[in-house]
């Protein structure tokens, strides 16, 4: 089902299952020249940490309309992309015929993805994490995917919540997003993924958190 919200400026939220699939807000079409200006940082970090992998090979898990795996694609990486939303598969497929990259989207939940065949040199998971009921056994897949390299990022809390407050913005839910179920400081992230990878460096773009990692073990297949 596809809803329409003022929160949005009239932009259509897709809901499916009862779950925000894709992007609440239009983070990569912001006309907003601070808005531009972060996410500019956001591209910056996630170009960075990726050329430090050397990867080639990407999967791009939870790729919502497909903004990333455009981008990636758009720098000669291989690319793949799933969602648990068909809509957003949908959307992300018709956003790469327009673009002219042959990116192959599937429809999966990050619960049911498995090696070898969903597996790759570098599994990307960027604003993910903070709507899944289950994050640690989403980090647990991730873990068993990346062959060897995980880069996730996930809103930096409480500095999130506290400019969606001083904008105005979901005054009522203390500053947060709508679908954002789990929340985490720099170090909160880092705790919760060490139980599952080896992290080897964050960063911090004003008001995300990266966090590049590397699997602890060689999984069959």
């Amino acid at each position: 089902m596809t809803q329409t919200t003022g929160s949005t400026s009239q932009r259509s939220v897709i809901v499916e299952g009862g779950v925000i699939a894709g992007n609440y807000t239009d983070k990569y079409g912001s006309t907003n020249p601070l808005h531009r200006k972060l996410m500019q940082g956001f591209h910056d970090t996630l170009d960075a940490l990726i050329a430090r992998t050397e990867a080639l090979d990407v999967h791009e898990v939870g790729c919502g309309e497909g903004h990333l795996s455009l981008h990636m694609a758009g720098v000669g990486l291989t690319v793949r992309g799933s969602d648990f939303s068909k809509q957003v598969i949908e959307q992300a497929r018709e956003n790469a015929a327009h673009a002219k990259h042959p990116i192959p989207f599937s429809v999966a939940s990050v619960y049911d993805l498995q090696p070898p065949e969903d597996a790759a040199e570098l599994v990307i998971c960027c604003e993910v994490l903070e709507h899944v009921e289950e994050p640690e056994r989403a980090v647990e897949v991730l873990a068993t995917l990346a062959r060897p390299w995980l880069l996730v990022s996930v809103p930096r809390e409480p500095l999130w919540r506290g400019l969606n407050m001083a904008r105005g913005k979901y005054l009522r839910d203390l500053g947060n997003t709508p679908g954002h179920l789990n929340h985490w400081s720099r170090r909160g992230l880092r705790a919760m993924l060490q139980r599952h990878v080896d992290v080897l460096e964050m960063r911090t773009p004003l008001p995300w958190t990266f966090a590049l990692c590397k699997a602890r073990k060689s999984y069959g297949g």
